[in-house]
């Protein structure tokens, strides 16, 4: 008898069991020592409610708009690679499950099938997930792609102008299944990665990703497509205001689930001054240790218009296809409802700072300055 998987995190055990080593630690491992990558899910545990009671929670309303795209939830599906590794309908299972929750998936530019494929599922909300590559043709052809297959903005990863160093990788001599490539890449002959003697992955970047990258790159993308530009990789005030100045159309606090520089804050401890410093003029997501429906009431009582979820999507994937990534939707959206209700808020906006208090609050610490 299958067992009964009753919260999100217990698909990663599934997952495994059953994912060969090299992909499960690609999925699973963070940069360094990992502290990160701990402190992402720690820093959850403590923030603690302040519910309010005796409310009438008889009807919760959690639609949301992203971008002005209306959703039926603020919890989205971050871009994650070669979901194919995991299951074999990858990225073609992740986005039916998102668009019939009514949510978005976001696409990664590593993904092993294509933008033009992932729209061949039907309609959906998706948002592409763009590295920038050393030939600005091919970012042009793979931006102009994403548009015309119905996208509707990009998510820029700005973390990553060298890959953190994951150590999994390394001792496994990371490198793609057979059968599977880039698919977004392959016509142009950059679709795949050779055998290294360390990560695979991490050569292919230093051969490809452009490190020059800089915010004068986020003014060039805007003049090359119409769809909003999220910058995604902010964890400091600082970039955050960068962000506002360059006229992206949202920030999404992350720290690339803990796999590129280690002993960075958990974003979840990043997001209230990223959020202060955005002044309410853009947007600003949450990517990183969300497993539960109470950290998602976490993120939005800090300031967050929704969050992105990245390995519970690739664990359920691995355990049970479609069905896992729809289960894990399911699951965070019927815990968040219920938060909702226990904290007494009936609609987001009812959400609020005084529904929790952090550990900066019981200590009396002023945050960062500006």
């Amino acid at each position: 008898m299958a067992e009964t998987v009753t919260n999100v995190s217990e698909y990663q055990a599934i997952a495994k069991r059953k994912l060969p080593k090299m992909a499960y630690d690609y999925y699973a491992s963070g940069a360094e020592d990992e502290w990160t990558l701990k402190e992402n899910r720690e820093a959850f545990s403590r923030i603690l409610f302040r519910p309010r009671i005796l409310i009438d929670v008889s009807t919760i309303d959690m639609t949301t708009s992203v971008l002005g795209i209306k959703i039926s939830m603020p919890i989205m599906i971050s871009p994650t690679a070669f979901q194919k590794m995991a299951h074999p309908e990858g990225e073609y299972a992740t986005a039916r499950a998102a668009s019939a929750a009514g949510t978005v998936m976001t696409l990664s530019s590593w993904a092993t099938s294509s933008v033009e494929e992932v729209a061949s599922t039907g309609p959906g909300i998706r948002f592409f997930q763009l590295y920038v590559y050393k030939d600005r043709k091919v970012v042009e052809q793979l931006v102009r792609r994403a548009e015309k297959a119905g996208f509707k903005a990009i998510a820029l990863t700005v973390d990553t102008p060298r890959l953190g160093r994951r150590e999994a990788d390394i001792k496994n001599r990371f490198v793609l299944p057979p059968g599977l490539t880039l698919k977004n890449f392959e016509g142009l002959n950059l679709g795949t990665m050779d055998q290294a003697n360390d990560s695979g992955l991490a050569s292919y970047v230093a051969g490809q990703i452009d490190r020059t990258l800089s915010w004068k790159d986020v003014k060039w993308l805007q003049s090359i497509t119409t769809m909003p530009i999220l910058v995604k990789g902010v964890i400091t005030a600082e970039d955050a205001r960068l962000a506002v100045h360059s006229g992206a159309a949202g920030i999404i606090v992350s720290n690339h689930g803990a796999r590129q520089l280690d002993y960075v804050p958990a974003t979840i401890s990043a997001l209230e001054e990223v959020v202060t410093a955005a002044q309410g003029r853009i947007p600003v997501y949450l990517d990183g240790g969300v497993r539960r429906g109470t950290d998602v009431f976490k993120a939005l009582a800090l300031g967050a218009s929704g969050v992105f979820i990245g390995r519970p999507v690739v664990f359920a994937l691995a355990a049970e296809g479609e069905a896992g990534v729809r289960n894990v939707l399911r699951m965070m959206r019927e815990e968040f409802e219920l938060t909702m209700a226990l904290g007494g808020c009936t609609k987001l906006s009812d959400i609020t700072r005084n529904h929790i208090f952090t550990e900066g609050d019981r200590l009396g610490r002023p945050l960062p300055r500006m």
